[in-house]
């Protein structure tokens, strides 16, 4: 249950790009659009920032090290894999991050970007919930940022891990509404 917002908050989409979304997810990937949407044009509407974070994991020093995972490494993207989907109408303003790595805080600017201007608290939403979205919160969470994750505009990989995330993760370090619970309380 989201309980209030800080003054200055922020908006954070973890990886709601083309190489992503196509991936299978445990929830339509559209309603997660959908509400990402509604959620950019209500923090646009409140005169909030709007962060869009992308990932492009080719070279980095976390695609180097050995995993247990089914899939190898990427050695090269597609065109267009880091394209934002094209709901999430992308504005100047917007704060764009490209991560390499889980985590949109390790080795970016963001920290940096919104203590500039001034963010304490932020929203987070997109794929996958339990990699881009919790890895981001836990650090968002080091940093002393006040977290509200919006539970029906993100998904995972697993039903399993998503679950995971909003059952022993989430509740810890922020708290858990809907799109339009998130969108009322901030306009208050």
């Amino acid at each position: 249950m989201i309980t209030t917002f800080d003054k200055n908050t922020a908006l954070v989409l973890i990886d709601l790009q083309q190489l992503v979304v196509q991936l299978p997810a445990a929830h339509p990937i559209g309603p997660v659009i959908d509400n990402s949407a509604k959620l950019v044009a209500a923090f646009r509407e409140a005169g909030l920032p709007v962060v869009i974070v992308n990932v492009n994991p080719v070279g980095s020093a976390a695609s180097k090290t050995r995993k247990d995972a089914k899939s190898p490494a990427m050695t090269s993207l597609p065109d267009g894999a880091l394209d934002i989907v094209p709901e999430i109408k992308i504005q100047n303003e917007d704060i764009r991050i490209t991560k390499e790595t889980w985590n949109a805080f390790y080795n970016t600017a963001l920290h940096a970007e919104l203590q500039k201007k001034g963010i304490t608290g932020i929203v987070l939403a997109g794929v996958a919930t339990s990699i881009g979205v919790e890895g981001t919160a836990r650090s968002a969470n080091e940093y002393g940022y006040n977290i509200a994750f919006a539970s029906d505009a993100m998904t995972d990989l697993f039903e399993d891990a998503h679950k995971h995330s909003f059952k022993f993760i989430f509740p810890r370090i922020g708290e858990i509404g809907t799109t339009d619970e998130i969108i009322e309380k901030l306009g208050k």
